[in-house]
């Protein structure tokens, strides 16, 4: 094994494992091409009852836009069919004069309608606006032929001819899409539903999955384009009930392992070009999913030398993370602090305490499998940490008097920290039971504002035996997007606010997510 070498982030010395990295390198994944073309031309127009306010009207057939010529201010919206990731090409003609200037043309692009109304001029969020997926090109010579470098994601485009001349106007032909994704569907297995919203549900669950597994398993197509641990999970436990991509998930796990910091964490998330970078983000949470993630692949691939390659970093993870607790208690600290979901006012100790024990309860599971004395001593000493961390969160964290468990001195009583206890174990399964159903009918103030969240809940009520309310959840929340106009689901939906966006306008929410894949999983891991 060659000796590691060291990079400088901004405040983290990162600890690069060339080893881990070459194995991750063979496991690159040839991508699919398909060509998509558009299948209609629309109008975008404001509905106060449509999401966003905006909603898109079919106008004309495809095949008008060979025969339209568009001059300086004129427009087209071309509409895609479904979510589409990949590459945009098309071939530009003049009509009338010949050109005695050059075309400015502006191309915008959009997952949903609001993207194609609402100027990206508008946006006033806090991270970057270069997000919003737009090109203005300059073109010199027509007839010319276009093809976009750039990879994007969108069902809608927008052609819009800023400038040309008084002689000449334009038309587009051969407007096309080479769409990329590394999932191989030949190896995805039919599911046909009885209950046909469950069917659409798990069609439109296994297009978000499809369109976000590229090089690795990226968090969205659109944006951020990284490789995140929290997404990776759920992301590897719905391809394990579909594409069966293992390798992919292979790949993901060795790359995290091959860039910790130096004290051994890996990062929340990942670059993946030019070459692979650690993120110098660090989340309490998403470094715990480390090792709950290598128990899943474990278990669906039986792949030892992953186990035995990837052990010493999912250990690193559980002690590190167990380094902040006071007896058993989590200290949640701004060093290493948990996502959880994206509630402005979540307090945070309860939900992590609960990804702790559940971690802990993995890793355990990790450590037989492993075997050995080293398999053995970790069983051993996590064992003893769950006693200790369930003990604590029963003494400090559950309030008997409102059958709930609180976080934080105010004694916050929300959504994501009774989800993360059941899923904990902590309580017995009757316990669980009584405990959800209260949430159900008493449903906290500190809400839920991710599918990510959402997720969780769902899979919270199935493993407490509450099967009926587990699917009627998942089809309202997730069949609620549909009837919003999701063909793919989306990173961020809230029924009671839904132009919620955590960045400051849902110009640049992603519409296609990875966290938000997961009905598929629960649909056919569940059996429901």
């Amino acid at each position: 094994m060659s000796e590691p070498t060291y990079t400088q982030t901004r405040q983290v010395k990162i600890i690069r494992n060339e080893a881990l990295l070459e194995k991750a390198e063979r496991l690159k994944p040839v991508l699919i091409e398909k060509q998509a073309v558009p299948t209609r031309l629309v109008d975008v127009q404001a509905d106060p009852n449509a999401i966003h306010g905006w909603k898109v009207t079919g106008i004309g057939n495809p095949e008008e836009l060979t025969h339209r010529a568009l001059g300086k201010g004129d427009s087209v919206i071309v509409d895609f069919g479904d979510h589409r990731v990949g590459y945009v090409s098309f071939n530009i003609v003049s009509v009338g004069s010949p050109p005695d200037a050059p075309l400015k043309l502006k191309l915008t692009f959009g997952e949903m309608p609001v993207e194609m109304a609402e100027p990206f001029s508008s946006y006033e969020g806090w991270i970057s606006s270069s997000w919003l997926q737009e090109e203005l090109l300059f073109v010199d010579v027509l007839p010319a032929a276009i093809k976009l470098p750039r990879r994007y994601s969108f069902r809608y485009l927008k052609l819009e001819v800023v400038d040309s001349s008084q002689k000449y106007k334009v038309s587009f032909q051969d407007l096309n899409v080479r769409t990329v994704t590394s999932a191989d569907g030949a190896a995805l297995q039919p599911l046909n539903h009885a209950d046909p919203l469950l069917q659409k549900i798990d069609q439109v669950s296994i297009r978000t999955l499809e369109d976000c597994m590229q090089d690795v398993f990226e968090d969205g197509p659109k944006r951020d384009r990284r490789l995140w641990l929290g997404d990776l999970r759920l992301q590897a436990i719905a391809n394990y009930e579909t594409f069966r991509s293992n390798d992919l998930v292979k790949r993901c796990l060795y790359l995290f392992a091959g860039l910790p910091d130096e004290r051994g964490r890996v990062a929340a998330n990942l670059f993946i070009e030019p070459t692979a970078i650690a993120d110098d983000t660090y989340m309490y949470d998403y470094s715990l999913f480390f090792a709950a993630s290598l128990y899943d692949y474990y278990e669906a691939s039986g792949d030892q030398e992953a186990l035995e390659d990837l052990w010493p970093t999912a250990r690193k993870q559980i002690d590190l993370a167990w380094d902040y607790t006071s007896g058993g208690l989590v200290n949640v600290q701004s060093d290493w602090w948990p996502f959880i979901d994206w509630h402005p006012d979540l307090h945070k100790q309860a939900p992590a305490q609960g990804v702790l024990i559940y971690a802990l309860k993995k890793g355990i599971r990790l450590a037989e499998a492993l075997g050995g004395s080293e398999g053995e001593q970790a069983a051993v000493a996590w064992k003893k940490a769950v006693f200790e961390a369930e003990k604590a969160a029963i003494e400090h964290l559950w309030d008997e008097s409102q059958g709930f468990f609180v976080s934080g001195e105010e004694r916050q009583i929300s959504w994501a920290s009774q989800i993360w206890m059941v899923l904990s174990g902590t309580l017995a399964t009757e316990q669980n039971q009584t405990l959800l159903l209260r949430l159900l009918e008493q449903k906290p103030k500190i809400g839920m504002t991710t599918p990510y969240l959402h997720h969780h809940l769902v899979e919270a009520l199935l493993i407490s035996g509450l099967r009926t309310e587990a699917v009627a959840h998942l089809k309202g929340y997730w069949g609620a997007m549909i009837e919003d106009g999701a063909d793919t689901f989306w990173e961020l939906y809230d029924p009671a606010d839904k132009s919620f966006s955590p960045y400051g306008n849902h110009l640049i929410n992603s519409y296609c997510h990875a966290w938000s894949c997961t009905p598929t999983y629960l649909i056919r891991k569940y059996n429901l």
